[in-house]
């Protein structure tokens, strides 16, 4: 079974929500989402300051097998990127949980990550859809 990060909350698209602060959360492409799409060689970001809605594309991600949309876990602006993803798409592969991930987004209050799973519960659902 792929690598579930406890103290992270995940979406039903299988991106990981680390929270920063209050107003803060960091995202990435779980290990589980990565694996399905095989070596990832490109990440188109999102744009620094753009609004973000849960459930809308942020960015996407091309692997060798295919195209994905990397899709907003909550609400909010997206504050930063990782910019290192540009010159090294594979830190996707290599460090989901570190160095690979995408945007950091300033969100409008904790109700953002309310509907999210946690980790224990993110185990079950992948789970399920293997």
């Amino acid at each position: 079974m792929s690598e579930v990060k406890s103290g992270l909350f995940y979406s039903k698209d299988h991106e990981w929500v680390e929270v920063l602060s209050d107003t803060q959360v960091r995202v990435g492409m779980t290990p589980f989402a990565q694996e399905q799409l095989g070596d990832i060689v490109f990440v188109e970001l999102p744009k620094v300051g753009a609004p973000v809605k849960a459930d809308d594309m942020l960015g996407s991600v091309e692997s060798v097998k295919t195209v994905s949309d990397l899709i907003s876990p909550v609400i909010g602006i997206v504050a930063e990127t990782n910019g290192a993803l540009e010159d090294s798409p594979e830190l996707v592969n290599s460090e989901p949980y570190g160095a690979g991930w995408v945007a950091v987004i300033d969100i409008t209050g904790k109700e953002a990550i309310q509907s999210l799973m946690t980790a224990e519960q993110y185990k079950a659902y992948i789970s399920s859809e293997s």
